[in-house]
This record gives structure tokens, sequence and C-alpha cells, in this order.
């Protein structure tokens, strides 16, 4: 074979669901030596790491460890985990995400009773109490912010009808995390996992979870063992604890990196990151409205780090996100399931969720579609600037 020359990607500023721009000081971290995975320095910067997640999470959880995989590994470790042959399980669906989580359950033996919300809003406790019917639960799970559908759900009465059903609870704050409160204990949440790629703004590849010491009984009370060896808690959480056993060789440079996506975090503090990603998500959105697009998520239901718009009649989904990115070097999102062209996705995470990327997306955006036919009816950059101006400095 002809050997390629070195990997060059180019520049982009990532304006979609997920990954999200990484920070300088992350990627550097990632270019520091690797360490054995059982050496003192790096076990140090592993006990630092769970520390900063307890804290990103809100909680004192023991068992709050990044697991080697993407999101989705995070996933299936609450279900392969929590969820034996025979147990009930409850799932709210309101996009994409939830049907992975009832397909896992299912795969472990789960009975599961899968909710299906609207696509783009908050699933009522009620509904879901309704759904349950009476009957005792394992599980209870919700998407906390989902990324295909730009849905915010409310938690506030997740735990008082996890109590009613005698449910532990699963929460899937992949998109959330460090963009929105996920408050574990004050919220009495068992198991809670995310993914490093969307408001930490760190590369793809580690699964923060965290377990509450109730969650831990469960698993601890399994008659057989989870069906996934390499996501077993019980094996791994010897690793991450004060045994150190060996379970697999750890990601050491991804740990760097997601050590450092955390001091940057709390350097910049958790309130004023949030109120940080509620700001420049409301003035895109206020841009967007500006030029005549619809948002479909009503404003109390939706979450400012990734806002979903309705694609103009006459306009073709895969020509504006290519001339976006051929002459902007702008990445969007596109739509899933039965969002998938007829929705945008454009995601302001982590360190892309700033006032100079708003000003560049409604900029590309306005002038993209107008080469297409699409006639603006307001300025999205004054309306940006206006709901900026009302917000106040920050």
């Amino acid at each position: 074979m002809i050997i390629p020359p070195p990997a060059q990607p180019p520049a982009r500023v990532l304006m979609g669901p997920g990954p999200s721009d990484v920070h300088p000081a992350v990627l550097q971290a990632l270019s520091r030596p690797t360490l054995g995975h059982l050496d003192p320095a790096f076990l140090t910067i592993m006990d630092e790491t769970r520390a900063m997640l307890r804290t990103a999470f809100g909680t004192e959880n023991r068992v709050t460890i990044p697991m080697s995989g993407t999101g989705t590994a995070g996933m299936e470790t609450c279900m392969a985990n929590l969820v034996a042959p025979g147990d009930r399980v409850l799932i709210g669906a309101n996009g994409v995400f939830a049907p992975r989580l009832a397909e896992m359950a299912k795969r472990q033996g789960g009975e599961v009773v899968l909710v299906e919300g609207e696509w783009g809003r908050s699933i009522p406790m009620e509904t879901l109490r309704a759904a349950a019917n009476g009957r005792r639960f394992k599980l209870i799970a919700a998407v906390h912010a989902e990324t295909s559908s730009g849905a915010l759900q409310d938690l506030s009465g997740l735990r008082a009808l996890a109590d009613e059903l005698g449910a532990l609870t699963v929460v899937d704050a992949v998109t959330s995390l460090a963009g929105l409160p996920v408050d574990v204990d004050a919220r009495g949440l068992d198991a809670v996992y995310s993914g490093t790629q969307k408001c930490l703004s760190c590369p793809p590849g580690l699964a923060p979870v965290t377990l509450s010491d109730r969650a831990m009984a469960a698993v601890g009370a399994r008659a057989i063992p989870p069906t996934s060896w390499y996501l077993d808690l019980a094996l791994v959480g010897r690793y991450w604890g004060a045994e150190r056993a060996y379970h697999h060789t750890a990601p050491v440079n991804m740990v760097y990196a997601l050590h450092e996506a955390l001091r940057l975090t709390l350097i910049e503090g958790l309130e004023a990151r949030y109120a940080r990603h509620a700001r420049h998500g409301a003035a895109l959105a206020a841009g967007l409205e500006a030029m005549g697009l619809a948002l479909p998520v009503p404003p109390a239901e939706r979450m400012p780090q990734l806002t979903p718009v309705l694609i103009p009649d006459g306009i073709e989904d895969k020509a504006v996100r290519g001339a976006l990115l051929a002459n902007y070097g702008l990445e969007i999102g596109g739509g899933l399931g039965p969002m998938k062209g007829r929705v945008w996705r454009i995601g302001l995470m982590g360190a892309a969720s700033g006032r100079r990327n708003v000003t560049l997306c409604l900029s590309a955006l306005s002038t993209t579609l107008q080469g297409l036919g699409f006639t603006p009816k307001g300025d999205a950059l004054a309306a940006a600037a206006e709901q900026y101006s009302a917000a106040g400095p920050g």
C-alpha cells in the first residue's frame, strides 16, 4: 500500500450536536507523557478527576468514575448493571436516545414500558405515572437534555414518582452535564451517565457515571453478574477505588484531557458556566426567530446548548449544511428520526458557547439562505445584539 501522509484535519467551528470545540488546554493535556495505568502519578490524577466529577455532577456518590468509552458506554453501564432478567423498566421517550435505553434494557432481559412522548417536549410525570398503572418497577429512566429533539426534560417530580413505584432513577445527562444543573444529590437521582464531548468540551472517549449507594446496593444484590464483563461496575470500581485492582488498561491520555476539562469548568464556576450557556442560547434563538425561522421547542422546554430549527419550505437540508462547512468551516447538525430533513440542530456547547460563534452562525446562515432564495424577515444580528443588551453584562 501507499503510506498516506500524516493526518491533517481541517479547522472547524463545531456547532452541531457534538462533539463540541475542544479547548486548546485540553488538547495540550492529551499530548502529555503517557504513564502506566497503575503509575502512582497517574493514580493521583485519577483521584483528582473523580473529585472534580463529583462537583460537576453535584454529588457525594462514592461511585463516580469515567467509564472507558463514549457516552453510549455510560448508558450501557447503567442498564447492564441495574437491569436483570424480569426487572420492569419504565422509560420516557421524546427523542432518539430513550429507545436506545429501552433496547439495552431488553437485552438484559428487562420488561420495558416505553412511554412515547412528543418530540421536542418534556414528558409530564403524570403521563409516566399513568403508564405505570400502579405496578412496581426496578427503574424509571429519562433523558435530561434530548440532543435529537432539543427538549429539556423536567426532572422535578422524578424522585417522588420513583418512590411511588419502588424504583431507582436513571438519567441521561450526556448533553446537560456542565451546561445545565444536574444536581444529582439534590434531585435524588440514583444513576446518571454523561459523555465528555458535549458541554465539557473534551474529545469523545470517556463516559462519566455516578451511582448512589442505593443503586450500588442493587448492583451488589444481583443474583447473576452483569452480562458485560467490561462494564461491570463491581470490577471497574475496584480499579478506580482503593484496591487499584487491574481490570483493563485505562485510556490514560483521555483521563488527562477530562481532568483538564473539569479543571477549566470549575475555574469558570458551574453557575457562571450555566449562565453563559443560557445567555448565548437565548441570543441565538432571538436571531434565528428574527430571520423568520421557526423553533419547534417551546421556550420553557428548550435547552440553551442545542437549538433545533425548522428548515424553511423549498430549502434543502444538506445544501445548507454543505455550504456552511465549505464556505465558513462551520458545522451544524441535521435532524434524526422523524426530524431528519426537517430540522437543523445548532449547538452552543462548552468552549463553542460564545458570542463570536453566535454571530458567525447567524451571519453565515442568513447569507447562505439568501443565496438559495430565502429572504430573511428581519436582522438576525440586531436581534441577537438586543438580546445580549437586555441580558446585561456577562
